[in-house]
């Protein structure tokens, strides 16, 4: 596989916005989940954020980056986007709101923007690992260019 083929939507995003990032990538014939994901890929689990989607009472959807092992705490996510109540985006809607597959969504580069959080565990890493837009692909870069690069904000929403 050449490296063009390599690009994905949300590198060549990166790309444009000048951000430094690196990828690599690892074998994923299915997809089982984030920290099965790390594991393959060798990564850290505290370094490595998954990209969750949600829907809020009102209809609106949001998305929130949290680490692979943690849980997110509906009650203080919902409360960090001034919601009622949120509830997690059925898989099967995922691609049709964001444009990603399971296994390879990430705040970068969805169909449109939504209001991202980023739980606030990220601020003391020097670097993070997220989806690349696919399954099998990482990228590392740092925190602060993910928030910048998706308007995003710091949250405590784990449990």
């Amino acid at each position: 596989m050449s490296k063009k083929e390599l690009k994905t939507n949300a590198m060549r995003i990166l790309d444009r916005k000048k951000i430094q990032y690196t990828f690599q990538t690892y074998a994923c014939d299915v997809f089982v989940d984030g920290v099965t994901a790390a594991d393959t890929a060798g990564l850290p689990h505290e370094q490595v954020y998954k990209t969750l989607v949600t829907v809020g009472k009102s209809g609106e959807y949001y998305v929130f980056v949290i680490p692979v092992a943690a849980e997110l705490d509906l009650k203080k996510a919902a409360r960090s986007v001034k919601e009622k109540s949120i509830e997690m985006l059925p898989v099967k809607e995922l691609n049709k709101i964001t444009g990603y597959i399971r296994g390879g969504c990430t705040a970068i580069g969805m169909k449109k923007k939504y209001t991202t959080l980023i739980d606030r565990t990220a601020c003391i890493l020097d670097c993070l690992y997220v989806s690349g837009g696919k399954p099998g692909m990482q990228l590392k870069l740092r925190p602060d260019d993910l928030k910048n690069v998706t308007d995003a904000q710091y949250a405590d929403v784990i449990k």
